[in-house]
């Protein structure tokens, strides 16, 4: 492996980690379809939970550099003024400021004018709305707390605020939505005028109120019309700007064309090291979720707040699911880590692999060896031949990737790759 690839993906220690991921567990009302730890908001509790991010962060600032950061939960925006000025004021303190892409997830009903100027104040310059659906009859039965009217409200209050790379996420396949319900959503989505889409299918998690209420046959799953929607997403923004470049995100590009050459205005051109690197510079738009990139292709990155799950020199970590006793570790003066997992260095690469075929540009057979130093051929060949004899993926000399169909089941792609035992050489 050469140290530049190596530096890229975060697989060994090379300097600083440069993403950084932060979970806010509270939410105002739980969603239906919602397995994320969250809950909702009491204010003595939230507080403390402020004071123990703050010296969480204190406990890894020092081996931090951020290029990305993203604020995810949750819902971020929930937090007030006040506490998001001492989160802010911590990354200040402890010369955490300056990712060149910062991120904080939004619900529409909680965007205020003076918390978005005091997001962008310090430095963050990505939002990413949870719009899900426009129809309110949908929301309402997704369990959403905003309407229709406070997405286009709360977009326009996030321009004012000076945010010019908005991300919108939207879901498909929800009980009852048919294919014009959606085919409407997407018009009215793209009208936005966003620099990014992430488009999700309906997921029946256990222990969510979805999950019981399919179990109880109150609602079935139309497969078809799911792969009918999918295949409506695809194509609609695609022909309205947006590049597909993951199985459920779409994002604009700012470079150019000339002449057979691309020419990178300067939000497009990714840093060096970043999670971006050369070799997906032209396969992944200009306005593609950077930290979300380097989760997929692997990355280190530290991650903050309960349930939040990180991986750092090879060790992956994750913090209680539980946000009083997160607080009471952090209180006693220790990380609030409930495990910790070192896998195989053969196992690692199957799941670098698995992740990695979520993007449209697959793996390059070099690339791949060079930043997990073992080889697709060799390890998983058969399990290549079956995806491409299913109509699942393209193998051709220097590199193997999913098509339109596979990324549409990439979790059955994924599957192949992702083994606790050793692998047939």
């Amino acid at each position: 492996m050469n140290a530049a690839s190596a530096l890229d993906f975060g697989l060994y220690d090379f300097g600083p980690v440069t993403s950084l991921y932060l979970h806010v567990p509270f939410c105002a009302h739980k969603c239906e379809y919602c397995a994320f730890y969250s809950a909702v908001p009491k204010e003595d509790l939230v507080s403390r939970y402020v004071s123990a991010l703050v010296r969480e962060l204190e406990f890894v600032a020092h081996e931090l550099k951020p290029r990305t950061v993203f604020f995810g939960g949750g819902t971020p925006s929930l937090l007030n003024l006040k506490q998001w000025e001492q989160i802010l004021k911590a990354f200040e303190r402890l010369g955490l400021l300056g990712a060149e892409e910062w991120t904080v997830e939004c619900n529409p009903a909680t965007v205020s004018a003076d918390k978005a100027k005091l997001l962008r104040d310090y430095g963050v310059n990505r939002i990413s709305m949870g719009v899900q659906s426009l129809d309110e009859r949908l929301l309402e039965r997704l369990g959403r707390i905003h309407s229709r009217e406070q997405v286009f409200k709360s977009f326009d209050t996030l321009r004012a605020a000076g945010f010019a790379n908005i991300n919108v996420d939207l879901m498909f396949a929800i009980p009852t939505q048919t294919k014009d319900h959606w085919r409407v959503t997407l018009r009215d989505a793209i009208a936005l005028g966003s620099e990014h889409l992430s488009c999700y299918e309906v997921i029946y998690e256990d222990d969510t109120p979805l999950f019981h209420q399919l179990q109880a046959g109150e609602f079935s799953v139309d497969e078809e019309l799911t792969e009918a929607m999918y295949e409506e997403l695809v194509t609609t923004v695609e022909a309205n700007g947006f590049r597909q470049y993951e199985v459920a995100n779409f994002a604009r590009d700012q470079r150019k064309r000339s002449n057979g050459a691309v020419e990178s205005r300067s939000v497009g051109k990714p840093a060096p090291h970043l999670s971006i690197t050369p070799s997906l510079h032209h396969s992944v738009p200009s306005l593609a979720c950077r930290h979300n990139v380097n989760y997929w292709r692997g990355g280190q990155f530290h991650a903050l707040g309960p349930s939040a799950s990180g991986y750092v020199r090879g060790v992956r970590t994750k913090n209680w699911s539980n946000t009083q006793l997160y607080c009471e570790q952090l209180e006693k003066g220790v990380r609030a880590i409930e495990q910790r997992e070192e896998l195989p260095p053969l196992a690692r690469a199957g799941e670098i692999a698995a992740f990695g075929l979520r993007l449209n540009v697959g793996w390059g057979f070099d690339e791949f060896r060079n930043i997990t130093g073992f080889g697709l051929h060799e390890h998983w060949s058969a399990d290549m031949d079956t995806l491409v004899a299913e109509g699942f993926a393209v193998r051709t000399p220097d590199r193997f990737h999913l098509t339109p169909r596979g990324l549409r089941f990439a979790d059955h792609a994924a599957g192949k790759f992702l083994r606790s035992g050793p692998l047939p050489a």
